[in-house]
């Protein structure tokens, strides 16, 4: 049994009784974070960071630190991560690339497309659970001022922007026409076009449980 633990904006933590997944570490206001660490550290469960992209938001240098200290935590880093923050080469870590497949002795993680930067990744346990972190991928349909799309934001026409989400989320159901978890964004600041990108991806992708994420402290959305 995975149980998944929502810790702050694009953080969660999925915990089973071999180790614990740390997806997209940023802050830990609460202490969630750090009581589920203490936790795994005084079992002996491995602990492993999954870092989508090298975003601030998604990516807090001190994991570096913690795995470095300690034999049983690992670091699994986009390569954008690795490259934008100058990650030392020579510290013990998966580098996460798209279309990549990385098996670990607790799971199995699959590294996919991202529209924004970075990867999305799909991690599958031995129980069959199954958990989609998006990262910072979703269909950024920003509405301009006059109604029209501001996709000067994100580089990108409107139609370029869906078709390559479209096509990444073809590309995770291929392997998973069915999710456990989907952690996901549902960002205010898409306006009316905040449930565009989930919608699409629960329609195209059955999934069990759906987790918002990035909803930039709008606390009624989670």
């Amino acid at each position: 049994m995975v149980d998944l633990q929502y810790i702050y904006h694009s953080c969660f933590a999925a915990v089973s009784a071999e180790c614990v997944v740390v997806y997209d570490y940023w802050r830990d206001p609460d202490g969630r974070l750090q009581s589920l660490l203490q936790q795994a550290e005084g079992q002996g469960r491995e602990v492993y960071f999954v870092v989508s992209h090298f975003h601030e938001d998604h990516y807090n240098p001190d994991i570096l630190q913690w795995c470095a200290a300690r034999s049983q935590w690992h670091l699994m880093l986009s390569y954008d991560t690795v490259r934008r923050r100058r990650v030392d080469p020579s510290l013990p870590l998966a580098v996460l690339r798209f279309g990549e497949r990385y098996d670990t002795p607790h799971f199995t993680l699959r590294a996919y497309h991202s529209t924004d930067v970075g990867v999305s990744t799909v991690t599958e346990f031995p129980d069959g659970t199954t958990l989609l972190h998006a990262g910072d991928c979703n269909n950024w349909y920003f509405p301009a001022p006059d109604g029209t799309s501001a996709t000067d934001r994100v580089k990108t026409t409107p139609d370029q922007m869906e078709k390559l989400f479209l096509s990444i989320v073809r590309d995770i159901r291929k392997d998973y026409p069915r999710l456990t978890h989907a952690m996901f964004p549902v960002d205010p600041r898409l306006g009316q076009e905040m449930l565009r990108g989930p919608l699409q991806l629960l329609k195209q992708i059955d999934v069990k449980h759906f987790h918002p994420m990035h909803y930039c402290g709008l606390q009624s959305l989670a």
